[in-house]
């Protein structure tokens, strides 16, 4: 059963956020914002912010450079999981994972499917690995970003989350990279 263990300290891990979309500003980006108003309100650290248009390079750029930044534990984007023509971060980064986290989209949509029904499968959310960091991949609307950081990031990014959590497999993340041999 799902408990914190009051016996382990917290850790404040370092999260960027990269919303991706063609028409938002840091002014009126009420997704980023939603996210990180609870990354800080949790106690971590706001490590990064930006905005990038819809373009598949800028994505992945962006999260190319946050991953390999050591300040920076985490990354979570908010938009173009979508169906749309301009829907591409899914597309932008799938294909960088080192690992491809399945259960991670797989709750997302029981969570989702909760609260909106069937229009869940509209979204592509997605999660992996990149260089030893987790990189979780939201809709655009700030109730999807609600719902994940909610029902899954909050818990999995407390270190005293029982019976496990991220925050204590991240030091193993890179062993791949340490012993010489190349990322899958």
């Amino acid at each position: 059963m799902a408990r914190i263990d009051e016996s382990r300290s917290f850790i404040p891990v370092r999260i960027a956020v990269l919303t991706v979309s063609d028409t938002r500003s840091l002014a009126d980006d009420k997704s980023g914002q939603t996210l990180a108003d609870r990354i800080t309100e949790a106690g971590h650290m706001l490590a990064a912010r930006d905005i990038v248009t819809d373009d598949r390079e800028k994505i992945r750029d962006t999260v190319l450079a946050w991953s390999r930044d050591k300040n920076i534990d985490v990354v979570i984007t908010t938009g173009g999981t979508g169906f749309t023509g301009r829907d591409v971060t899914p597309d932008a980064l799938e294909p960088i994972f080192e690992k491809r986290m399945d259960g991670f989209s797989e709750v997302f949509h029981r969570i989702s499917y909760d609260k909106i029904g069937t229009s869940t499968i509209q979204s592509r959310a997605t999660g992996g690995v990149v260089n030893a960091t987790f990189v979780f991949v939201l809709p655009g609307s700030p109730g999807a970003c609600k719902d994940a950081w909610d029902g899954i990031l909050k818990a999995q990014l407390d270190y005293r989350h029982m019976p496990c959590n991220f925050v204590e497999i991240m030091p193993r993340l890179d062993e791949h990279l340490r012993r010489g041999k190349s990322a899958p």
